[in-house]
């Protein structure tokens, strides 16, 4: 496929990467053509990566991925442009991190509300999947490296289609098909994204060890 990442930070340079490893065309999306970080991620990563704008990013993007920092989402979802995303599977990656207030931020959306369901309003002909926010970059695209890969990745949607679009991809990825835990609509990245405050709590206590999240059920 052909798959826009918006966003030149290490988790959208990371996901870019490795699905330039599994085969795909990659566009990385910045607010301009000649982002230093994108271009420079180009380079090295061969003839399938190119860097371009946030809309001719996603333009091309038979599947445009949001990893971008939550508080800019809207705004770079929007020089995205609505027709370029219009049918297309959304995967948000993003959290609504606010850091007014110092580290660690809270979150600027939660409760009875989620990024990715604002995103949905916002771009109503997108087709939004909530997936790998609840973990660092690196497990997003190797979960073997964390106790043989051992452990869950969650997505939530509205469009049953766009679901197994994404979990193929989790599955290009290195997730076994038993740890892709799909929490159903896409009223469930409350949940999903309500999860980094504590996610935040852990990482600051044990440092910067590697984990992640694992549901033992006595049915398995």
């Amino acid at each position: 496929m052909k798959i826009a990442v918006l966003g030149t930070g290490v988790v959208g340079r990371t996901l870019a990467g490795k699905l330039v490893e599994s085969g795909h065309d990659v566009v990385l999306g910045s607010r301009s053509a000649t982002n230093e970080a994108a271009v420079g991620w180009a380079a090295e990563a061969g003839p399938r990566a190119r860097a371009a704008t946030f809309f001719d990013a996603a333009a091309e993007g038979e599947v445009v991925i949001n990893a971008t920092p939550g508080a800019v989402s809207l705004d770079v979802l929007a020089a995205a442009s609505t027709l370029n995303l219009a049918g297309k599977v959304l995967i948000d990656v993003a959290n609504p991190l606010d850091h007014s207030a110092g580290f660690p931020p809270s979150l600027s959306i939660s409760n009875t509300d989620s990024l990715a369901e604002t995103i949905q309003r916002a771009f109503p002909t997108a087709r939004v999947v909530k997936a790998l926010n609840t973990m660092r970059a690196d497990v997003m695209v190797a979960p073997d490296r964390l106790a043989g890969g051992d452990h869950d990745v969650f997505m939530a949607g509205d469009d049953s289609e766009a679901k197994d679009v994404v979990a193929g991809l989790l599955r290009e990825f290195g997730w076994r098909p038993r740890h892709i835990r799909d929490l159903g609509p896409l009223e469930a990245a409350r949940g999903m994204e309500m999860w980094l405050p504590l996610w935040l709590r852990i990482f600051l206590k044990q440092g910067d060890r590697v984990f992640n999240i694992k549901v033992v059920s006595d049915q398995e």
